[in-house]
């Protein structure tokens, strides 16, 4: 396997930029550049030179000794000046060795993930921490990352081995007097896997949209300060507003962090019949995003009928408090009046959608335990028409074992892992 090389902070310049290398060349490299290196898992001060003895730059120099380290192969890491001649000259100089190569994006977790330092669960969450933009983001990618899903699965896991080997013990001796009955045993483990599994299941959908976000579509008829609020909503100019109606013709997304979730507000023309071709497209926009939202904020009265019918936890509000002598349920995107209500209001409402939130956080996760549940279920079912039909119990078990160990990556991901990895970014 090559050896492979990648700065593993973020390009340009910056304070400190770490390169990291990674494989069976690594501690040879290190030592060709740093003179020598320190004790694995220590870190020594160096001054780095290229093959023709030129100072590269004075780096901070770590030994990772696989398998104890990221990737389980031997681990170098120079952290260096953050300087952009800097890093290209190490770079350069790391290329130059044989059979050593810049890593490709994702290499190193992939490495991982191959070596058994990481699950494939893991890898997800690794990611999703990367990408969080949130508080929610990182708590729940952390707990991705942190393995406690996998761990779920090896415990569903060994019952499940439990369970099919008492079933295969009754086979086995099938023609002898067997005096214990293993149906309720085996009965109660597969009940409870099934319970976990439909737990985490139930879960996937509120745990999918904290790492996707939420939309809320702010809806209502033409000047009604929609604009303005949304405005008000992100503290910038992020639409044009206007005394004139229909000023919006598109939608206007705006993406916020309402309480550590991630929120895509988004403005939407002015909701009413029309004559004008483009406006007529974008209240047809406007109505198609505002259905597919996951909350609507109607700015509009009371009794006011709209192109889109209200869910039962969708908001109402009555527009331009300023304006009004009466103001009670009513907002103003200009002064902020009613502001905040809004705000808590709408992130009430979001964080009930995730409390039921587990482990399992992508589609990948639910099919994989959709599929192992239908096992689980037959096997049941099987199970409890005595031992003719253990033989077939045994082999829906083995099935439910094969699924969940695909969600941890063990058996058949290959075609998932090109597409995951390409997400990844180069040195991660």
């Amino acid at each position: 396997m090559d050896t492979i090389f990648a700065q593993a902070t973020v390009m340009g310049r910056a304070g400190v930029a770490v390169v990291r290398v990674s494989g069976p060349d690594a501690f040879a490299i290190g030592e060709s550049l740093a003179g020598s290196l320190p004790e694995p898992r220590r870190s020594a001060v160096r001054n780095l030179h290229g093959p023709d003895g030129s100072l590269l730059d004075q780096s901070l120099v770590l030994r990772f000794a696989g398998p104890q380290s990221f990737t389980g192969e031997d681990v170098v890491e120079f952290h260096l000046h953050g300087s952009i001649a800097v890093i290209r000259a190490v770079l350069r100089c790391l290329g130059a060795f044989p059979n050593t190569r810049l890593a490709e994006p994702g290499e190193f977790s992939r490495r991982a993930l191959e070596n058994g330092r990481l699950d494939l669960v893991q890898i997800e969450g690794l990611g999703d921490l990367i990408d969080a933009e949130t508080e929610a983001q990182r708590k729940q990618a952390m707990l991705g990352f942190s393995g406690k899903l996998g761990e779920r699965v090896e415990q569903w896991r060994l019952d499940l081995i439990r369970s099919a080997a008492l079933l295969t013990v009754t086979i086995d001796f099938a023609d002898e007097d067997v005096p214990i009955d293993v149906t309720p045993e085996v009965t109660a483990l597969l009940q409870g896997v099934m319970q976990g599994i439909d737990a985490e299941i139930a879960g996937v959908g509120a745990a999918e949209r904290i790492r996707m976000g939420f939309e809320v579509a702010i809806i209502g008829p033409a000047n009604a300060g929609k604009s303005t609020l949304l405005n008000a909503l992100a503290y910038r100019d992020a639409a044009i507003t206007s005394e004139v109606a229909c000023t919006t013709r598109d939608v206007i997304e705006v993406r916020m962090d309402i309480g550590g979730l991630p929120v895509t507000f988004l403005d939407t023309a002015g909701l009413r019949e029309t004559e004008d071709s483009v406006e007529k497209i974008g209240v047809q926009r406007a109505v198609a995003r505002s259905e597919a939202a996951d909350l609507r904020v109607f700015l509009c009265e009371e009794d006011e009928k709209l192109m889109v019918q209200p869910l039962p936890d969708d908001i109402q509000v009555r527009p331009k408090a300023d304006m009004r002598q009466d103001k009670a349920g009513a907002i103003s995107g200009r002064t902020g009046e009613g502001l905040s209500a809004l705000i808590q209001k709408i992130q009430s409402i979001l964080e009930g959608r995730v409390q039921n939130a587990g482990l399992a956080t992508q589609e990948r996760h639910r099919v994989a335990l959709l599929h192992a549940r239908e096992s689980l279920q037959s096997a049941i079912v099987m199970a409890s028409g005595g031992a003719d039909q253990y033989d077939f119990a045994a082999e829906e078990l083995r099935l439910a074992i094969q699924a969940l160990e695909s969600l941890i990556g063990r058996v058949d991901v290959e075609n998932f892992l090109d597409e995951i990895f390409a997400n990844f970014c180069i040195g991660k």
